[in-house]
Formats: structure tokens, C-alpha cells, sequence
């Protein structure tokens, strides 16, 4: 039986999906431009808008955001978070800083269920 997802974690999940295509297209867009031009920091940025890696990485950052705020929303009811209140609210407010932290809070975030 497949488990039921929130919508954060579907809109993540479906952003996710289409970053790591426009990925793919933009590896191809390189490497066909490096056999007729150097790729200077202007052409990069032309082949990053041009292939919508730009666009599918402001929506990937978006759904990241929307997905930790619903996984902080959603922990507040459990035991364990109100044992460790403080320490977690600081773990969220320094996501900032610490995309290692950012990373695992979101691998962590999709597991909730």
C-alpha cells in the first residue's frame, strides 16, 4: 500500500523531479555550447534561464521551505517536541546556516507520516 502524503511533501517530492530534469537539460545545453563557444558567465547565465533550471530551482527552494515549516508545524504536537522545545525551535531557526542540517531536515520530513 503506498503511504498517503501531505501536499508539502508531494509539491517537494514533484518539484525534485522536474530541478533534477531541467538538470539534465542544461548538462546537455553545456555540453553542446562547449563545442561552439567557450561558456563565459554570461552564456551560463543565458543557458540557465533558457533551460528553466532557474525557474525549477526557485520552485525546488520553495517546496523545501513550505515542506521543513509543515514538519515544524506538524512536530509541535508531538511528546518529544515539547520535551525539547528549545532545542529544536534552534535547530529550525539555524537552517540558514547549516545546509548539511537543511538537507537531513528535509530527508527527515519526508518520512513523516
Amino acid at each position: 500500500m503506498k503511504p498517503i502524503l501531505s501536499k508539502p511533501q508531494l509539491d517537494y517530492m514533484k518539484a525534485k523531479t522536474k530541478f533534477e530534469d531541467r538538470a539534465k537539460v542544461l548538462e546537455k545545453k553545456i555540453e553542446g555550447t562547449q563545442k561552439l563557444k567557450e561558456i563565459s558567465q554570461e552564456v551560463m547565465e543565458e543557458l540557465v534561464v533558457e533551460t528553466g533550471f532557474h525557474d525549477a530551482y526557485v520552485t525546488l527552494t520553495r517546496a523545501e521551505d513550505e515542506l521543513i515549516q509543515w514538519s515544524h508545524n506538524t512536530m509541535k504536537h508531538e511528546k518529544d517536541y515539547k520535551d525539547n522545545k528549545e532545542a529544536i525551535d534552534r535547530m529550525y531557526a539555524n537552517l540558514g546556516t547549516n545546509p548539511e542540517m537543511r538537507a537531513q531536515l528535509i530527508q527527515l520530513a519526508m518520512k513523516v507520516r
